[in-house]
């Protein structure tokens, strides 16, 4: 019916996982009311993940590479995909300059809404990623693979009417 409906819908496919969820990630903006809705059901605690999608200049629909917010303050994981990034009408130097613009634009946009909080220490944790829908899966690469060093379970869960999906 909506987004709250299908943050429900999901916690109850979810439910047999709960004693091994620690935490749940939003992916804003569509993401957070379906996360929400998983949280509180759950009973762990809500926590955003920034997240910007590396759009190619000409194709704005197309992704050559996504990248999120690094634990606690670190730096951001990025994830570009090698395919996209062959095709000889993107240079090094554009990737570059998109990459560092959308850098900027998830600073501002942690300072925005992270209160100024570093992002959470994962480490260790079985985490829910969690939007409101995947057409590509572009978003929800660099925040399912964490740096090496992190040893977290990341699981990326979303609505889909009349199918459960919870991919590790």
């Amino acid at each position: 019916m909506d987004r709250r409906d299908a943050g429900q819908r999901l916690a109850g496919r979810l439910a047999d996982r709960k004693n091994g969820i620690t935490v749940v990630l939003a992916l804003p903006r569509d993401g957070v009311p379906v996360a929400y809705q998983v949280a509180h059901a759950l009973d762990v605690p809500l926590v955003l993940m920034l997240v910007r999608k590396l759009e190619v200049p000409i194709e704005p629909e197309t992704a050559m590479g996504t990248f999120a917010e690094g634990a606690e303050g670190g730096k951001p994981v990025v994830v570009l995909v090698e395919t996209t990034l062959s095709a000889p009408r993107i240079s090094p130097a554009e990737v570059d300059r998109i990459v560092a613009g959308e850098m900027r634009e998830l600073d501002r946009r942690h300072r925005l809404y992270g209160d100024g909080r570093p992002a959470p220490n994962l480490n260790g944790k079985t985490v829910i990623l969690v939007d409101d829908g995947i057409a590509t899966g572009a978003r929800m690469r660099a925040p399912c693979a964490p740096p090496a060093s992190d040893t977290s379970r990341r699981w990326s869960s979303f609505p889909a009417p009349g199918q459960d999906f919870a991919m590790p």
